[in-house]
């Protein structure tokens, strides 16, 4: 059977197959990207971004906040460390499959259980190899982030017309409540620590110490890592789903709230969520957001989000931390910012990005409720950022 190569009208032409190719990407302008497949025979489509860390990658892939996304990778060497059962951020990962460089090579690592092909195909993610990722890279950070299809098929067939027609009329991320589809559905208790290190038969993950404080943390997509370094500064952690109505929350009558991580455009997940939010807010209770629940906050305190050209998404962002004036190397992954001349007065910018000088962090006057844009629970720096969990144990305290 031949592949169908006929464009669709208006799109561009796609160009000839090369001999061995088991995978395309295919861009909603229609421009076709062909490379080697790996992971699981299937197609996945969505909006397509780039990540510029050189390490991490299981982590990266199994982050909700990457819900509605291909990812690509600048760094060429991914696999190399193979996977494990520690290094995820969620049993089910939500992102929809990654565009690399270079093939994958067999792992290296005390820690490898398997190779991340092996990894991949378990969990159902698809992803292609031998794409001129610096190409694909630069028509993201001109063009902004486009949305595209990635198909692996192993027999090498591919209808393009299709694929193209495909990628262009899929709606985009703007305007879709994704937490619905990370959060959890049922309230839980987390109480796992951060990673222990020691030799190969004692490492792991820490357990509780003795419980000061009581959370209650929002789910709009939490990555592990954040509730474990709640849990190694003494908070007990409760996790609710987005949804969970302000009066749920305050009924467990905790020390604080925390409102997390997660993808989509918050505008969309603000219909159910800032009304609960508010109160939180009116209630006093000390509230520490992050990424998702960074805006979630901003919205819910009457300032307004929008998208971003490509996003923040890389282990590389400088932040200045405006109260001190130090600058901390941050691990980010968000599409959508604060539109700064919305913000209401009583919000004070604490935090700004190096990079474009988008807001990266905000508190409210006279309240323990502060955010910020990035990931300090991840470890770029690698703890520049880990005093923002200290921060909101000092305002439960006070």
């Amino acid at each position: 059977m031949a592949d169908a190569q006929a464009t669709e009208p208006g799109l561009k032409a796609a160009p000839k197959k090369p001999d061995g190719a088991t995978a395309a990407l295919i861009l909603s302008d229609g421009s076709v990207f062909w490379g080697r497949g790996l992971g699981a025979a299937r197609a996945t489509v969505g909006e397509v971004c780039f990540n510029t860390s050189m390490t991490g990658y299981q982590e990266i892939m199994t982050d909700p906040s990457y819900a509605g996304q291909i990812i690509t990778f600048t760094f060429p060497h991914i696999g190399n460390t193979g996977a494990n059962t520690d290094d995820i951020e969620t049993a089910t990962p939500h992102s929809l499959g990654l565009v690399l460089r270079a093939d994958m090579t067999d792992p290296s690592n005390h820690r490898s259980e398997r190779h991340f092909d092996e990894w991949l195909k378990a969990v159902n993610l698809p992803g292609i190899s031998g794409v001129d990722t610096r190409r694909l890279t630069r028509r993201i950070r001109d063009g902004g982030a486009p949305n595209g299809v990635l198909v692996h098929a192993p027999d090498g067939v591919f209808d393009i017309p299709a694929l193209q027609k495909q990628a262009a009329d899929w709606p985009g991320l703007e305007g879709m409540d994704l937490a619905a589809q990370v959060s959890c559905t049922q309230s839980y208790a987390w109480d796992g620590g951060i990673w222990a290190f020691g030799d190969a038969d004692t490492e792991g993950y820490a357990p509780a110490p003795a419980v000061k404080h009581r959370i209650v943390a929002m789910d709009f997509g939490a990555k592990r890592n954040i509730l474990r370094n709640l849990v190694a500064l003494g908070c007990e952690v409760t996790v609710v789903p987005a949804n969970t109505k302000a009066d749920d929350i305050l009924a467990r009558d905790p020390d604080g709230v925390f409102l997390a991580n997660g993808p989509g455009d918050p505008a969309a997940t603000g219909d159910y969520a800032v009304p609960e939010i508010k109160k939180l807010v009116d209630s006093g209770k000390p509230i520490f957001g992050i990424c998702l629940g960074h805006q979630m906050l901003s919205l819910a305190l009457g300032a307004k989000t929008e998208k971003m050209h490509m996003g923040h998404r890389g282990g590389n962002h400088p932040v200045k931390d405006l109260t001190t004036g130090k600058v901390e190397i941050t691990s980010q992954n968000h599409g959508f910012v604060i539109s700064e001349g919305t913000l209401p007065e009583g919000v004070e910018i604490t935090h700004r990005s190096l990079f474009d000088g988008s807001i990266e962090g905000l508190k409210v006057t006279g309240k323990p409720i502060f955010s910020v844009q990035y990931h300090p629970e991840a470890s770029p720096g690698p703890k520049d950022s880990h005093y923002l969990f200290q921060r909101f144990v000092d305002l439960m305290e006070g």
